[in-house]
C-alpha cells in the first residue's frame, strides 16, 4: 500500500490552488490520497475537505480518507460531515482527536471527543457510520502527551478495539526506531495494518519546523545531511529526497504494511520517490 497526504490551502487562498497539485498527484496512481482538515476547524474547512475528497473520488476515481479531528467537531458536526461524505460517495475516514490550540487545556475537556477512540466509537455507534472504513494515527516515537510509552500503546489499542482497521504513523526519520515500534504494538496484541508515514525534508526552514513541532530523533547521517546542505535549498532538496527514497526502500525490503506519504502538495517531490521506489513494489 503506497498513499499520499495533502492538505486544503490557508483560508486566504481559493480552493484552486490545490486542484493542479491534486490532478498531477493522482497521475502516480497511489492507492488512495488522504485530505487533511486544516488548523481552527470552522465549516470553511470542512467544506474544503469535503470539496476536495470528491475531487479524487468522483473526478480522478480515486480513493479517498477524510480527516476529521475530534477536538474541533461536535457530535452534531461529525453526523452532518458523515452524510456529506456518503452523498459524495466517500466511506473512509482518518479518525484524530486533533492538535490543541491556545486555550484548549480548559476547552477539550468539555468537548464531545476528548480522545480519538471517542471520535471512533462516536461513529461505528451510529447508523450513519457503521458503513465508514475508520483509520487513526499511532506515534513510532511515542504521542508528547502521553504519560509512558505503555500508556500511549494502552491508548492505542482502544482506538483499535473501537472500531480502526488501519493505523497511519507520524513521521520518523530512524527506520529502526518504527520496527521496535511494530514490536511493541504486536505485543500488545496490535494486529492492523500499519503503515509507515514519511516526510521528505526537503529545505531548512521545513526541517527547522518539523524538528520543533515533532521533536522526532535525528540520526547521525541526517544531521550531517542538515549541515552540509542548509544553506543551499536545491542541494538541500535533492539530499533530503535520497534520504526519504533510503528510508522507503529499507521499509519495503522490511515488508511492512504500506508507506504514507506526506507529500506537502508536492507532485514534484511526490513523483521523484515513486519513480525510484514503484519498481520495487512491482508497480
Amino acid at each position: 500500500m503506497f498513499s499520499f497526504e495533502v492538505y486544503p490551502p490557508k483560508k486566504t487562498a481559493p480552493i484552486e490552488v490545490v486542484y493542479k497539485a491534486v490532478e498531477e498527484l493522482s497521475q502516480l496512481k497511489p492507492d488512495y490520497i488522504s485530505v487533511t482538515y486544516g488548523a481552527g476547524g470552522g465549516a470553511a474547512t470542512a467544506s474544503a475537505t469535503v470539496e476536495i475528497c470528491s475531487l479524487i473520488k468522483n473526478t480522478y476515481n480515486m480513493d479517498t480518507v477524510a480527516h476529521l479531528p475530534g477536538i474541533n467537531l461536535s457530535r452534531e458536526q461529525v453526523d452532518s460531515l458523515l452524510a456529506r461524505l456518503r452523498a459524495h460517495n466517500i466511506m473512509d475516514v482518518l479518525a484524530l482527536r486533533g492538535d490543541r490550540r491556545p486555550g484548549d487545556d480548559v476547552n477539550i475537556q468539555e468537548g464531545d471527543f476528548r480522545y480519538a477512540s471517542d471520535l471512533v466509537r462516536y461513529i461505528k455507534s451510529r447508523d450513519a457510520g457503521q458503513d465508514f472504513a475508520i483509520s487513526a494515527a499511532c506515534y513510532p516515537e511515542v504521542h508528547g502527551e502521553a504519560a509512558s510509552p505503555e500508556a500511549d500503546l494502552i491508548h492505542l489499542k482502544e482506538k483499535v478495539d473501537a472500531g480502526t482497521s488501519l493505523l497511519i504513523s507520524q513521521l520518523f526519520f530512524d527506520n529502526d526506531v518504527f520496527y521496535r515500534f511494530l514490536e511493541a504494538t504486536a505485543d500488545a496484541g496490535i494486529q492492523v495494518p500499519i503503515q509507515a508515514g514519511i516526510m521528505p525534508l526537503t529545505n531548512a526552514r521545513q526541517c527547522s519546523h518539523i524538528i520543533k513541532l515533532c521533536n522526532p530523533h535525528i540520526p547521525t547521517d541526517l544531521q550531517k545531511l542538515i549541515g552540509r546542505y542548509q544553506d543551499c535549498d536545491e542541494s538541500f532538496y535533492k539530499a533530503g529526497i535520497a534520504y526519504a527514497i533510503d528510508q522507503i526502500e529499507d521499509l519495503i525490503a522490511q515488508d511492512v504494511s504500506g508507506i504514507h506519504l506526506y507529500t506537502m502538495n508536492s507532485p514534484r517531490t511526490a513523483k521523484a520517490i515513486t519513480d525510484a521506489v514503484y519498481p520495487l513494489m512491482g508497480r
